[in-house]
């Protein structure tokens, strides 16, 4: 290619200028390229309070399984903890619930009846903080209430329960004698009357939630006064243990007991809380969250008696599994009526469906439940 002389000039001119310019002018140093920024994005903080210990069964253990499903679904993106052995009493549940506040957690769960008025005390200090609060009745601004329908759990084992049982004699071992337990307990009885007209369920309270000692005690009364299959409305696995150490059946309950009476144990009502805590847990991160009332069951894979005994029969498993769909799409709901408590009192008429505000409610025994309701 050929360079004219004229452009050859040029270019000796400007470098001659460019270095007159670097002998007069300190040379200056060469802007860096900038990095690309780190992500500033802080993980969402999320709280759980729990009333027992996490242990290996039982209503704690299946809300911690939740809690882990969170952070695998969300990874970095959230940050959780929990706090177990959480007394109901409202001077330890409010300073565990306005730590985890203080901590800097965005949403809180409180996974017990008992937390219900700390939470609503502890929520007026923190508006931003959104709390969520497991069985209770009470809502605010920033405080939602959730639940699960455990009475379709129990309901499905008093079906099984009523075909198993050799007596027609069945027991439960309660917690606390609040709707929520009353509920179980009575469709858990409908359950098994629905496929033994005589069949009868007797029930010795604990007071407590959580309490082995007691919970075995209980269930070795029940074996003691004729009953041969067992259910409990309370958090460990000392029923199940019992059970298999007098040779009754029992069901799990909330997770599935198998390893604590593997000839015992008949099948799980199990709880999986993890949809609902992923989707509350999402609702925070896009903006959307709402305060109000959640109540999930069969329809919403929330409950479900699970984990059946090899000895199970396939006859019984198909009729589960009927009255499971039968409640799922309403062709078969458990509260219908006529259905009159233990003292003869009418409580639904016939043909009456029982709404979410009657059930909530609950305050007798139906018929076939024995004794009276405490206090």
């Amino acid at each position: 290619m050929k360079i004219s002389r004229r452009k050859t000039l040029v270019a000796a001119i400007s470098l001659a200028v460019l270095g007159l310019a670097a002998c007069g002018k300190k040379e200056e140093a060469k802007p860096e390229v900038a990095a690309a920024p780190a992500s500033t994005a802080e993980p969402l903080k999320v709280g759980f309070i729990y009333v027992g210990p996490v242990g290996d069964a039982g209503w704690t253990f299946a809300h911690d399984a939740a809690r882990k499903q969170v952070e695998a679904k969300f990874g970095d993106k959230v940050k959780t903890t929990f706090v177990e052995n959480v007394p109901e009493s409202a001077a330890d549940a409010e300073r565990v619930i306005r730590d985890l506040a203080s901590q800097g957690n965005k949403i809180i769960f409180g996974t017990t009846f008992g937390y219900m008025e700390a939470i609503l005390k502890v929520a007026k200090d923190f508006p931003d903080v959104k709390f969520e609060h497991a069985t209770g009745y009470k809502t605010a601004d920033n405080v939602a209430q959730y639940d699960v329908r455990t009475y379709e759990g129990a309901y499905l084992a008093g079906v099984a329960a009523g075909k198993l049982s050799k007596s027609g004699k069945l027991g439960i071992v309660a917690s606390v004698p609040i709707p929520e337990v009353l509920r179980n307990i009575n469709s858990f009885e409908l359950g098994a009357r629905s496929v033994n007209p005589k069949a009868t369920t007797k029930v010795v309270w604990v007071n407590k939630w959580f309490d082995p000692g007691k919970e075995r005690e209980a269930a070795t009364t029940l074996v003691g006064q004729g009953v041969d299959v067992l259910m409990q409305n309370t958090d460990s696995a000392a029923v199940v243990q019992t059970a298999e150490e007098k040779n009754v059946l029992a069901f799990g309950w909330d997770s599935d007991m198998t390893k604590f009476g593997p000839k015992a144990h008949v099948a799980a009502s199990t709880i999986d809380w993890s949809g609902y805590y992923i989707q509350r847990v999402t609702d925070v991160m896009e903006g959307k969250w709402k305060s109000g009332f959640t109540w999930w069951g069969l329809k919403e894979n929330m409950i479900d008696l699970k984990y059946f005994n090899a000895n199970v029969s396939d006859d019984v498993k198909k009729l589960i599994a009927e009255r499971r769909q039968g409640v799922i799409d309403g062709t078969a709901p458990i509260w219908k009526g006529p259905l009159k408590d233990n003292t003869g009192k009418e409580v639904l008429g016939k043909d009456v469906v029982a709404d979410d505000k009657f059930l909530h409610e609950i305050k007798f025994y139906v018929e076939g439940v024995e004794g009276k309701v405490p206090g």
